[in-house]
């Protein structure tokens, strides 16, 4: 149960902050269906600092600039679809699906050549291992392992509610996505609004991916990907209503339900019902069919989310 508990929190920590980020560029009007691809390029972020960085810094000095690398390579990497959905009105869909096909290759290909040039030619895999500072990011209380970017993903959920709806920014971003025109009108800039959450979704994104490839592992191959996350990311977003408090209730869920996968055969009881391992892997995608299937009818998305903003029509 102890274990469950760890992967469920660790599982939900990812999904609450991949789909904070999502609600932010949703919320200004741009719908970040990159966030599969912000992930990818923030684990890689985040896994060269953990390679590279000796363990003798300290876990402070790894755990921040762990973050601040996973959050930068995501925000620049977000700036894509900043460009091509505002400055150029691109189709947000397709842009957001180039950039996850484009991360995946950029990070495997970038891994591979600088395993290649430290063995000599002799190392063309696309895995980096961070075995020697990923236990500087775990606190044992006994049996349960508390990850720091547990701690992270909360704070992050606090800030995200106090700025979205106690500060002037949060009311002008909502405003954005809700309605851009009236919100020109009064003097608010939706092109920068709109800038604003979509780098804040990248820098989320970004961290949410370091969070993801050290749940379980210490090494990781980047043609890999980050399975589908970014994607059950958007399901907890609209699950969670585009908002804060439901988005991290439903990342618990589906956190859950994703960490049945990792744990299952440690409960007697799913052992002896003799269902193959890959089900349980598949579970949190199935929930998410489900869950919206029934909910997305009496979900209200952001009224401008996706529509390209034009000063000039009224």
């Amino acid at each position: 149960m102890i274990l469950l508990t760890q992967y469920t929190l660790i599982f939900a920590s990812v999904l609450l902050l991949v789909a904070l980020g999502g609600c932010f560029a949703e919320r200004s009007g741009v719908i970040n269906i990159g966030l599969e691809g912000i992930m990818v390029i923030g684990a890689l972020g985040g896994a060269l600092v953990m390679k590279f960085m000796p363990a003798s810094v300290g876990a402070p000095v790894l755990i921040l600039s762990t973050i601040a690398a996973s959050a930068l390579f995501g925000l620049l990497f977000s700036l894509f679809l900043a460009v091509a959905a505002i400055n150029f009105k691109a189709d947000q869909t397709i842009t957001g699906t180039a950039m996850n096909m484009l991360a995946t290759a950029a990070a495997t290909v970038v891994v591979k050549a600088m395993n290649t040039a430290a063995s000599g030619g002799n190392d063309v895999s696309s895995d980096i291992a961070y075995t020697h500072t990923k236990d500087l990011l775990l606190v044992r209380i006994g049996s349960f392992e508390f990850n720091w970017f547990m701690l992270v993903a909360v704070i992050c959920l606090v800030v995200s509610f106090i700025a979205l709806y106690k500060t002037r920014f949060g009311l002008r971003l909502r405003a954005c996505g809700e309605h851009p025109q009236a919100a020109d009108s009064v003097g608010i800039n939706v092109y920068k609004m709109r800038y604003a959450g979509v780098l804040i979704s990248g820098l989320l994104g970004g961290l949410g991916g370091i969070v993801y490839i050290t749940a379980g592992v210490s090494v990781w191959k980047f043609e890999n990907g980050v399975a589908g996350f970014g994607f059950l990311a958007l399901a907890v977003m609209i699950f969670g209503a585009w908002h804060p408090v439901k988005i991290a209730l439903a990342a618990l869920l589906f956190g859950f339900f994703r960490a049945l996968g990792n744990v299952y055969s440690g409960f007697d009881f799913m052992l002896a019902l003799n269902i193959p391992s890959v089900v349980y892997n598949m579970l949190p995608y199935i929930i998410s069919l489900i869950v919206l299937a029934f909910t997305s009818k009496k979900s209200r998305a952001p009224k401008a989310e996706g529509i390209p903003y034009d000063k000039g029509s009224r």
